[in-house]
């Protein structure tokens, strides 16, 4: 065998076994990627994962100060059409004013300059989380918008909807149930 035909040889095995190690990396990566995306899901009655943050208005908001009250928990954003057809809804909840609930927005996404121009245009003067980092969102396993949470009394989460609450009668009925009226 000549010299030549023994580089090709060596050259075409390498790159075999390059192949391969990719192959099994990247078989390796996606299961390692489904684990955590697995670990990301939460079921109905567990505790909604705490946060601290900051919303539009300077306020300091921390998920477990809100114990003994239902917490209406809503991911959105400006460019999300469904999101923006529910907005309306989720704030008929929070400008009820009912004492033993509470409504969170958290912005997914965007800067606090678009947020609160959407606002503006849309004359909602609801507090806003602003989640630019996606920490809180990355906490609910949100990969898709819009996701609303209904958190009981208690901090456990109750109900999820995922997609668009198309009517008040669905909203205050989740709601409801997980104030245990």
């Amino acid at each position: 065998m000549s010299k030549g035909v023994r580089i090709n040889t060596v050259v075409t095995l390498l790159l075999g076994l390059l192949a391969l190690g990719a192959i099994v990396w990247i078989i390796v990566s996606s299961r390692q990627g489904d684990t955590q995306q697995e670990k990301a899901r939460l079921a109905i009655g567990e505790m909604a994962p705490d946060f601290e943050v900051t919303n539009t208005h300077g306020d300091k908001v921390v998920l477990s100060d809100y114990k003994g009250k239902v917490v209406v928990l809503n991911f959105w954003a400006s460019w999300c059409e469904p999101c923006v057809k529910e907005m309306p809804l989720i704030n008929e909840v929070y400008q009820s004013n009912r004492s033993d609930v509470a409504t969170l927005f958290v912005n997914a996404g965007e800067s606090k300059g678009t947020v609160n121009e959407f606002l503006t245009e849309n004359h909602f003067d609801f507090p806003v989380i602003i989640d630019v980092t996606g920490k809180v969102s990355q906490l609910y396993g949100i990969v898709g918008l819009p996701v609303t949470y209904i958190i009981d009394k208690d901090g456990k989460l109750h109900q999820s909807a995922v997609g668009e609450i198309t009517s008040g009668e669905q909203l205050q009925t989740y709601v409801q149930a997980a104030a245990g009226d």
